[in-house]
């Protein structure tokens, strides 16, 4: 990191094992995004059903940016309408009993079937409306209903991922990275080392429980309004530096569903970097190191980096609104101490412990200010003005800048879990956060599956009437009538931002190609 005392070690090389699962994070266990330790891990899939005897037109499986997507069910249309693709299951209401929760079977089919975004989501991965490679060579994991983990799945195309995923009906399912071959052919292939990881978004893991010593509202997997102001300063921070530091465009940020967000980079420069660089650029975000057990735990170079001071600019107002009042983080005497060990003169420590302790009930916003109002008394001879401003915003850093799960960052080959699957603990849907109202986003008010579905029921049983009554029927897909529509909708401007510059990307090539001779 450029920007920390002390240098990392050299990384290791990472060696490469085709046939070895990923590691996927266990859920309760720190992060949110991968399988389950205790899965079966299954690299085989069940045998498809056969083949059917359609034939089907590339042209008639990707829509252009002109068609409408009908990907998703229209249960508004008359029989025979609104039908999808003739290789998918048909879009067919699947009844659901009153007390259904989100973990049963049958409310995750009727999730996959009408609500979830296949075709935007294979136009994000492959990057074009067009197959190629990027998908069909894209890996996929789906965790079932039984816990069993499949891996090395792929799709040639985003139907036909939604017909695998209606029939397998996984609880949720994860991306990985495009391979060199495909990855179901891993097996068959004579060298295992031509199967190899090539390019993947780059991706980042923010997860409230790497703030449980900080944070007092909350702890492990739940969160509240208050502590999820944590994430909403690692977001700015992080894209901030994303964006101005390193160039990249094309950031999307998902909610995991439960207590964190994940960030994807799909510009072509962050698709293409190798370890070694991810682990770079990982390094050069991470500045909180040291468990909870540990010392100072911000130990940075001066004068500071720019990225750091343009993140305390970013996180100064945070600190005395969301850290000093709402967490009040130096209420009790175990963690006043802990403030007391960051500061760096013993006769001001002193004099800060001996008020303190004769006005127990002080506040952290109190204590705060009595570091200033005893410094300029003059309690200590021997205080250093710059070192002691150093080392507040050494704590201001340590209370506020993103605890990122930096393993998620450093390999290509780390699953993510996908966007718009439901959070098997919480039924909400992972969607994405639009940053431009990034205060306003409430993960408390996210829709759970089971809402979803039982806003498309409320809305046929009164709109749906009421339009028939009155002679027009308008053709709505079933997620234009549910709290689900801005997300998608949000997803789908993203795609096609990130399509346009593709094309462009392209052409810049193709013309640089023609004039080489």
């Amino acid at each position: 990191m450029p920007h920390s005392v002390s240098p990392e070690a050299p990384p290791v090389e990472d060696s490469i094992l085709p046939d070895a699962p990923a590691n996927p994070l266990v859920e309760d266990a720190g992060s949110e995004n991968g399988g389950d330790d205790s899965a079966e891990i299954v690299t085989d899939v069940p045998a498809r059903p056969q083949k059917s005897n359609v034939t089907l037109k590339p042209e008639d499986l990707f829509m252009t940016d002109d068609e409408d997507d009908e990907e998703f069910p229209m249960s508004s249309a008359p029989s025979g309408e609104g039908k999808v693709d003739g290789s998918s299951p048909p879009a067919v209401s699947i009844p659901l009993a009153p007390t259904a929760k989100y973990t049963d079977p049958e409310v995750m089919l009727a999730f996959y079937q009408r609500l979830f975004p296949f075709r935007p989501l294979f136009q994000w991965l492959n990057r074009s409306v067009k197959p190629s490679n990027d998908f069909a060579h894209r890996e996929f994991a789906f965790t079932l209903a039984n816990e069993a983990y499949l891996r090395y799945l792929s799709f040639p195309s985003s139907d036909l991922l939604r017909k695998d995923v209606l029939r397998l009906n996984p609880a949720r399912f994860e991306i990985g990275p495009v391979y060199s071959t495909n990855p179901r052919d891993r097996k068959t292939l004579r060298k295992a080392s031509t199967f190899k990881p090539i390019a993947k978004e780059l991706v980042f893991d923010i997860d409230l429980t790497d703030y449980d010593e900080i944070r007092t509202c909350c702890d492990k997997a739940n969160i509240c309004h208050k502590c999820w102001n944590f994430v909403t300063m690692a977001v700015k921070v992080v894209d901030a530096a994303l964006r101005e530091d390193f160039g990249f465009e094309h950031i999307l940020w998902i909610y995991s569903g439960r207590r964190g967000a994940h960030a994807w980079i799909s510009d072509k420069k962050a698709r293409d970097m190798d370890d070694n660089r991810r682990r770079a650029l990982a390094g050069y975000l991470e500045v909180i190191k040291g468990g909870s057990q540990s010392g100072k735990k911000v130990n940075v170079k001066r004068p500071l980096h720019p990225h750091l001071v343009r993140s305390l600019d970013i996180l100064k107002d945070h600190f005395q609104q969301d850290i000093l009042e709402d967490q009040d983080p130096w209420a009790t005497p175990e963690k006043t101490e802990r403030l007391l060990q960051l500061l760096p003169d013993k006769a001001l420590n002193d004099a800060l412990r001996k008020k303190w302790d004769s006005a127990p009930g002080r506040s952290s916003s109190s204590k705060w200010a009595d570091i200033d109002s005893l410094a300029k008394a003059g309690v200590s001879r021997t205080l250093d003005s710059k070192a002691l401003l150093e080392a507040k915003k050494d704590i201001i850093l340590e209370y506020t800048y993103p605890r990122l799960d930096v393993e998620v960052s450093k390999k290509l080959i780390h699953l993510l879990k996908s966007p718009f699957v439901v959070h098997p603990k919480t039924g909400r849907v992972c969607v994405p956060i639009d940053t431009k109202k990034l205060e306003r986003f409430d993960p408390l008010g996210v829709p759970t599956v089971t809402e979803l579905l039982g806003e498309i029921d409320e809305w046929d049983a009164v709109k749906g009437k009421e339009e028939e009554g009155e002679g027009e029927v308008k053709m709505l897909q079933d997620y234009e009538k549910t709290s689900l529509k801005p997300y998608v909708e949000y997803f789908k401007s993203y795609v096609a931002d990130l399509l346009r510059d593709e094309r462009g990307v392209k052409r810049e090539r193709e013309d640089g190609d023609a004039m080489e001779f």
